[in-house]
């Protein structure tokens, strides 16, 4: 049986950009533990106890802030943005003003640009090691985004076995903003293999479908009759491979279905029949963005076994895609004065099989 430890501290520290590196960890009464930096305010690792009381780590990353560093996926578990997600060629317009943003996905920008959040350390405060507080204040113009915004995200385990995600932010001019985690799962354990076996549930009656370069095609579509139809549990495997036209353009799930679930009810969940492992999403956003890991791509992970395409997958809660560009999406600005809250829960259990 792998084991799974959490990362050692001493491997997460580090000066980047002359700002200190840490691992912070928490633990709850249940046995569950997660660990966390301030290197992109991400999630590291979480400890989940399986069905046989063994704990696995479910969450894919590194076990060094180096490994964060020289990765070629740069996004694992980390706090995205100013604008997760696309914006057609890295522009939009606010009042009749046109903002230009730096490319990163061929001709459009992808999580906040190419030095988004999840590349800087965020200042951090720890509070009855339950709870961990990341403040970062994005400066006007970084990456092309209008006014200064003042933002942190917190991370709390409860004693429910939940990660509660709490994102705030504020701003001193009119701007855009689409924060989310993007954690990638695998809930048979980080690096043991693919996640096509899975069972996932979306309770979502629409999605948002894409072009080939993965940009809102206008509006909203039923899941009704696709690949796309969760509302009932399936394995990620049984559409994966159909000939859908949605498929081919994000190269596999990499799509924003459409939230209409209040907090208290789970939008998705996902179960791995051989750990047992139940995970719940539970969101205050509009949208959840299921991905599949399309682009993972040989990075070594804490297991030391290889991130392959299809490693993981992330449930990103999130406003649309490119809704700067797209009337009709839920309104993406903030103005001075007012306060962005959102919220996700990750909520892992075990399953009980009949």
């Amino acid at each position: 049986m792998t084991t799974y430890p959490l990362p050692l501290a001493k491997d997460f520290e580090d000066k980047i950009n002359n700002k200190n590196t840490h691992l912070i960890t928490l633990r709850n009464r249940a046995g569950m533990q997660i660990a966390l930096t301030d290197y992109g305010a991400r999630l590291v690792s979480a400890l989940v106890p399986d069905k046989y009381g063994n704990l696995i780590d479910v969450v894919l990353g590194f076990d060094s802030i180096n490994g964060y560093m020289n990765a070629q996926e740069q996004y694992h578990g980390a706090t995205i943005g100013r604008f997760c997600n696309r914006i057609a060629s890295g522009k939009f317009c606010i009042d009749d003003q046109e903002f230009t943003l730096s490319l990163n996905n061929g001709p459009n920008s992808l999580h906040g640009g190419k030095e988004g959040f999840h590349t800087k350390v965020w200042d951090r405060q720890v509070s009855f090691k339950k709870l961990v507080d990341f403040y970062y204040v994005s400066a006007d113009g970084e990456e092309g985004f209008p006014g200064e915004l003042k933002t942190s995200v917190s991370y709390e385990l409860s004693n429910e076995n939940e990660i509660i995600i709490k994102f705030r932010a504020t701003t001193n001019a009119t701007t855009i903003i689409n924060l989310t985690n993007h954690a990638y799962f695998n809930l048979n354990g980080e690096g043991n293999g693919d996640v096509l076996n899975h069972i996932v549930q979306i309770n979502s009656d629409e999605f948002v479908p894409i072009n080939d370069q993965q940009i809102p095609e206008g509006g909203v579509m039923p899941v009704e009759g696709t690949a796309f139809d969760f509302r009932e549990p399936k394995s990620i495997a049984q559409d994966f491979e159909a000939k859908e036209e949605q498929l081919i353009n994000g190269t596999g799930y990499d799509h924003c279905f459409v939230n209409k679930q209040p907090l208290s009810q789970a939008v998705a969940h996902a179960y791995s029949k051989d750990s047992g492992i139940c995970m719940e999403v539970f969101t205050s956003e509009p949208g959840l963005q299921f991905y599949t890991g399309n682009f993972l791509a040989d990075d070594l992970g804490k297991s030391g076994h290889k991130y392959l395409r299809y490693g993981g997958f992330c449930f990103e809660a999130q406003h649309y895609p490119d809704s700067p560009n797209q009337k009709g999406f839920p309104t993406v600005l903030l103005k001075p004065g007012e306060v962005f809250q959102s919220e996700i829960r990750y909520k892992f259990s075990i399953k009980k099989e009949a």
